[in-house]
């Protein structure tokens, strides 16, 4: 078996893939404050 040496990995794919989900998340909350608001204000 392979010796594993810590921090050896290439963590590129990990950190984009997480910077995109961050990125997609954000915008999701965003868009849902929105349609609340709007929501809100419609209603008045």
């Amino acid at each position: 078996m392979a010796e594993h040496k810590h921090g050896s990995m290439d963590t590129t794919e990990q950190e984009k893939t997480f910077a995109g989900f961050i990125r997609l998340t954000t915008w999701g909350a965003a868009i849902s404050i929105g349609v609340l608001i709007f929501l809100a204000l419609a209603n008045a």
